[in-house]
């Protein structure tokens, strides 16, 4: 069966399947770091990094902004008639779309690309507006639809925001100028449709799949690459692993186990809950588990993160996910991250649990960078490969 599915994705990859280049950018972090501002902004911003996938119905919803500091993978779009281009972070970890707009007087907003509706010959107000409300402020947005291009992929009357105004920390250090999500649509804020969704709806996708591959070492020409409407075997060895989606609002999956080195942990036998999410840089770990993991790996928390010896990193142990059975081992030349020859682990800590009570990981960009990941919005399931 996986031989059939990787013979239909390679024969759909070569009739058609779109591929966007990702850019790798300085991340938000780093740029506040050097501008002198990200002490002072954190201590004003205390934040649960779970408290994104807290769904709130009507026209609000509370999103931290802090799960972006790190997120620096972004690809190019287009909306509008004539088309106006943006660099937006694709986020499977939310589900609205928005870009900044030419009203918008926010100082985040001028070193940005802007929407100007009055250019484009096919925009359409929608008269809706909403406000997304993070711990440093809010960003309102009034709706619109306009046709969204992706290379190739074609699709007229989507729906997105437009930003009024935004916080001037972090968004203007961020180098992407909006978000598009592509989790499901019923977390989707005030019922706008998402531009998966409308790529489906339109038949712009040759499979009702899309899949990320981060470059291990990402440069801002290649990142890596988001796959429309497929898969691409050339970016990914071995077998797939699959896991159904638990909760059809996140990409979230089941973990059945999770070990440090040769120890199993047990810390998952009453199971454990993960989000898959290309918007989330870090590996995010329960705050049950957080002190033994730090203990068994040796690092010592520190006001820019969990240190450890930067000369101990090739003895340092994998940490290994039991997912569908399969073991998905991530190696510290993956989650310790050196940053001028000062090394951190690339984790952090959330105190919320999942929906259904159990303890919540979150599957960011450190581990995605080891797995090519695959969202099957078919069969709502998740798969994993190891990447090439």
């Amino acid at each position: 069966m996986k031989r059939l599915v990787l013979a239909l994705a390679c024969l759909q990859l070569a009739e058609g399947v779109v591929r966007i280049n990702l850019k790798k950018g300085e991340s938000i972090r780093e740029k506040m770091r050097a501008a002198g501002v990200l002490d002072d902004y954190l201590k004003k911003i205390k934040y649960d990094p779970v408290k994104k996938y807290s769904s709130k119905k009507g026209y609000v919803v509370n999103q931290p902004i802090t799960n972006h500091l790190d997120s620096s993978y972004f690809g190019e779009i287009s909306i509008g008639t004539p088309p106006q281009k943006f660099l937006v972070l694709f986020d499977t970890g939310s589900s609205n779309f928005w870009v900044p707009s030419i009203d918008c007087k926010s100082p985040a907003c001028f070193n940005h690309a802007k929407f100007k509706p009055s250019e484009s010959d096919t925009f359409a107000p929608n008269g809706r507006s909403l406000t997304v409300t993070y711990g440093s402020g809010s960003v309102t947005v009034v709706l619109g639809s306009d046709t969204l291009r992706i290379q190739n992929i074609t699709v007229t009357n989507q729906d997105f925001g437009l930003s009024q105004e935004e916080p001037t920390q972090p968004f203007y250090f961020a180098d992407f100028d909006g978000i598009l999500g592509m989790a499901f649509p019923s977390l989707a804020v005030g019922g706008m449709p998402t531009a998966v969704q409308g790529m489906l709806q339109q038949d712009q996708l040759a499979e009702p799949i899309f899949s990320f591959y981060f470059s291990r070492q990402p440069t801002y020409q290649y990142g890596g690459e988001l796959v429309l409407g497929g898969i691409d075997p050339r970016l990914f060895h071995g077998a797939i692993t699959w896991a159904p989606v638990t909760q059809e609002l996140y990409w979230q999956i089941t973990v059945e186990e999770f070990a440090v080195g040769q120890s199993v942990t047990g810390c998952c036998s009453q199971g454990c809950q993960a989000i898959v999410d290309t918007g989330t840089f870090l590996l995010t770990v329960p705050q049950e588990y957080i002190e033994s993991i730090l203990q068994a790996l040796g690092a010592q928390e520190t006001s820019y993160g969990y240190a450890v010896d930067c000369e101990e990193i090739e003895n340092m142990p994998p940490i290994t996910f039991t997912i569908s059975g399969a073991q998905l081992p991530l190696y510290p030349s993956s989650y310790v991250l050196n940053t001028n020859g000062y090394c951190t682990l690339g984790i952090e800590v959330t105190y919320l649990p999942s929906q259904d009570t159990q303890p919540l990981w979150i599957l960011g960009d450190v581990f995605l960078k080891e797995y090519y990941t695959i969202f099957d919005t078919a069969y709502n399931r998740v798969g994993f490969a190891r990447s090439a």
